[in-house]
C-alpha cells in the first residue's frame, strides 16, 4: 500500500504540475484583471497541490518486491485488482460521500432531497459490495512495478505535455475559443492519423541505422552501434590493393614460390570471395575494427577489445582500461565480455549497402542516373502528348471527333495482360531489348486517362480567352502554348507529379525489358538487392530509405499538389 500511494501521489502530482503551468500560461495571455487574479490563485493551488504529492511520494517508502532489470529513468507504476464486489464498494462509497458533500452545498430543498437520495443509493451499494465481497472471500491484489525511460525520451514526453497545455490555454483565451478547440481537435485526429500511418516509414528509416541483431531481435526503436577498435592482427593480417583498377582489402591465403601473395578479397562486398595475387610492394597492410567489451570485474569495470575468437564462445581480450591494466591479455567467457553497444546511428550500413552492388554500376550512380533519365523523359513526354491530345479534342473540330474520343476512352478497359506480349513483340522487331528506349518512348504517344481528365479542364476555360487570343493574331499553337496551357497549370502538375511516382517505383517495365546491370532503374535493382540480400535486414533498409530519398524530396516540395491531385483524381472539373 506505501508504493501504492507514492506512485499515484506522484502521477497525480505530475497532473497537477502541468495544471499549474497550464493556469500560469492563462495568467500571462489574459486581458481582463480579474480572469488573471483567477488564473494565478488556480496556478498557486496547483502548484502547491503538487509539491504537496510529490513530497508524499518522495518520502513514503515504496521499495519493489523485486527490483526489474533495465536502464535509465525508472517511472513506478500500479495496478489494483479485486472480485467485483470490491469495485462495486469503491464506486459506492464514492458516490455515497460526493452525494453528502453535494448535499450539504445545495442552495434549495429540492436538489438537497435529490442529493440525499443519492447518497442512499451509493450507501446500499456500499453494502453490497462489502456483501458480495465476503460472500466470494475476495481480496484486493496490488501489482507494482516499473518501466524505464532513457532522458531523451522522458524529455520528449515532457515537451510535449508542455506543448499540449500551451495549445490548451491558447484555445480558451481567444474568443472563439470553441471554434479553435475544434479546429486544434481536428487538426490533433489529423495528427494522430499521420502519426499511425507514419510508423512504417519511422520504422525502415530506423532500422536503416541498426545492426542487423537489432532488426531482427524484437521491437526496438533506438539503435545501438557496436564500438570498435583498429587492431594489427599478426595471426591474421590484411591488406590493402588494386584489383583491376578497384581498390579492395584482402587477406592472404598461401605464399607463392615467387614470394607473391594470393590473396582472398574481402571488401568491397561486390567482389567479396575473389582472388588475385599480388607482390609485397603492391601491398599495405591495414588494421582489422575489432569489437570493444565493457565488463566487470572484481568490482572494476574492464574496458577491452577482442583479439581472437576462441573455441565454446570465449574471447581473447586484450584490456584498454583501467591504465594501470592496459595491455593485459585474458581469456573471458563470452557471456561476461560482451560487446560493448551504447545507442547511436550505425552509419556504416549505407557506405556498406553500395558496397554490395556490382562494380559496373559505380556503386548505384548508373542505376540513379537511368532513373532520372526515364523520370525527366517520361515526365515531358506524358505532358506534351497529353496535352496536345486533350486540347485538340475539347477545342478543335474534326469529323469522326466524338468517335475517336470513344475509341480513346475504350482503350482504357483492356487490361495490362493483354497489351505486353504485342508490346513486347514490337520493341524486339525495333532492337530495343536491354535497353531504355521501350519504358519512355510510348510516353510520347499519350494515355488516355491523362488525356480525358485534361480535356475535361480544357473544357471549362470560357472560349472568349480563347476567341481573343485569335483576334490578335494567335495561330492555334499559339494559342494553346501561350493562353491554354497556363490555365490548366494545376492538373499539368498533378499529372507530371503522379507520372513521375509511377516512373519511378516502375518495376515491371524494367523486368519485362532489361536484362543487363548497367540498364537497370533503382526500382530494379532494389527487388534484386532484397533477392540477393535478405539476410541482411539493416543493408536493405539502408538501400530502400536511399532508393525513397528523391520521392521524399518531390512530396515535400510539391505536396500542395498531391493534395489536389486527390481532389482532381474525381474528374470534376473546376
Amino acid at each position: 500500500m506505501a508504493f501504492a500511494v507514492a506512485t499515484l501521489a506522484g502521477w497525480i502530482g505530475t497532473g497537477c504540475a502541468l495544471a499549474s503551468l497550464y493556469w500560469l500560461f492563462r495568467s500571462r495571455v489574459e486581458a481582463l484583471a480579474t480572469s488573471v487574479q483567477r488564473a494565478r490563485r488556480e496556478a498557486a493551488a496547483y502548484a502547491v497541490a503538487g509539491a504537496l504529492l510529490w513530497m508524499v511520494a518522495t518520502l513514503t517508502p515504496a521499495e519493489l518486491g523485486r527490483e526489474m532489470s533495465g536502464s535509465g529513468i525508472r517511472i513506478p507504476v500500479v495496478w489494483f485488482y479485486a472480485h467485483f464486489g470490491g469495485w462495486l464498494q469503491v464506486f459506492g462509497a464514492g458516490l455515497f460521500i460526493l452525494a453528502l458533500v453535494r448535499a450539504a452545498m445545495a442552495i434549495s430543498d429540492s436538489e438537497r432531497r435529490t442529493h440525499f437520495t443519492n447518497s442512499a443509493f451509493g450507501l446500499a451499494l456500499l453494502l453490497g459490495g462489502f456483501q458480495l465481497f465476503g460472500h466470494v472471500k475476495g481480496q484486493w491484489t496490488v501489482f507494482r512495478g516499473a518501466f524505464y525511460l532513457q532522458p531523451l525520451t522522458l524529455g520528449i514526453v515532457l515537451l510535449l505535455g508542455v506543448a499540449a497545455v500551451v495549445i490548451m490555454a491558447e484555445a480558451q483565451r481567444r474568443v472563439a475559443g470553441r471554434t479553435l478547440s475544434k479546429t486544434v481537435a481536428t487538426h490533433a485526429a489529423l495528427l494522430a492519423g499521420c502519426v499511425v500511418f507514419g510508423l512504417p516509414f519511422a520504422w525502415l528509416l530506423s532500422s536503416s541505422f541498426k545492426e542487423d541483431r537489432d532488426v531482427t531481435g524484437g521491437v526496438i526503436w533506438i539503435p545501438k552501434v557496436t564500438q570498435t577498435s583498429k587492431y594489427f592482427d599478426p595471426k591474421r593480417p590484411q591488406y590493402s590493393g588494386k584489383l583491376e583498377g578497384l581498390y579492395v582489402v584482402a587477406e592472404p591465403i598461401e605464399t607463392l614460390p615467387d614470394g607473391r601473395l594470393r590473396l582472398d578479397v574481402v571488401t568491397p562486398m561486390a567482389v567479396r570471395g575473389r582472388t588475385f595475387e599480388a607482390s609485397q610492394s603492391e601491398l599495405k597492410e591495414v588494421p582489422r575494427d575489432v569489437p570493444i567489451v565493457k565488463f566487470e570485474e572484481n568490482g572494476r569495470t574492464i574496458t577491452g577489445r577482442v583479439i581472437e575468437e576462441l573455441a565454446q564462445g570465449d574471447r581473447r581480450v586484450e584490456i584498454l582500461e583501467p591504465e594501470s591494466r592496459k595491455g593485459e591479455v585474458g581469456v573471458y567467457e563470452g557471456e561476461i565480455a560482451v560487446d560493448y553497444r551504447p545507442q547511436g546511428l550505425n552509419w556504416k550500413n549505407y557506405p556498406d549497402a553500395l558496397q554490395y552492388l556490382p562494380p559496373e554500376t559505380q556503386f548505384g550512380w548508373i542505376y540513379l542516373r537511368n532513373s532520372l533519365i526515364l523520370v525527366v523523359l517520361t515526365v515531358i513526354g506524358t505532358l506534351l502528348s497529353c496535352s496536345l491530345v486533350a486540347y485538340a479534342f475539347s477545342r478543335l473540330k474534326f469529323p469522326g471527333k466524338d468517335v475517336l474520343f470513344m475509341v480513346l476512352l475504350s482503350t482504357m478497359m483492356l487490361p495490362g495482360a493483354v497489351t505486353l506480349l504485342p508490346q513486347f513483340l514490337i520493341f524486339k522487331s525495333l532492337g530495343w531489348i536491354d535497353t531504355l528506349l521501350p519504358l519512355w518512348v510510348p510516353a510520347f504517344f499519350a494515355s488516355a486517362f491523362n488525356v480525358f481528365m485534361l480535356r475535361q479542364f480544357f473544357n471549362q476555360i470560357p472560349g472568349e480567352l480563347e476567341d481573343a487570343a485569335k483576334i490578335d493574331g494567335c495561330s492555334y499553337p499559339q494559342s494553346f502554348w501561350s493562353v491554354m496551357l497556363p490555365q490548366v497549370k494545376p492538373a499539368l502538375a498533378v499529372v507530371a507529379i503522379w507520372t513521375f511516382m509511377g516512373t519511378w517505383n516502375n518495376f515491371l517495365g524494367p523486368l519485362i525489358y532489361v536484362n543487363s546491370p548497367e540498364q537497370m532503374p533503382i526500382a530494379y535493382a532494389l527487388q534484386l538487392f532484397s533477392g540477393e540480400r535478405s539476410g541482411e535486414p539493416g543493408l536493405l533498409m539502408a538501400f530502400a530509405t536511399m532508393s525513397m530519398i528523391p520521392v521524399l524530396a518531390l512530396f515535400f516540395a510539391a505536396q500542395k499538389y498531391f493534395i489536389e491531385g486527390v481532389t482532381l483524381s474525381g474528374l470534376g472539373g473546376r
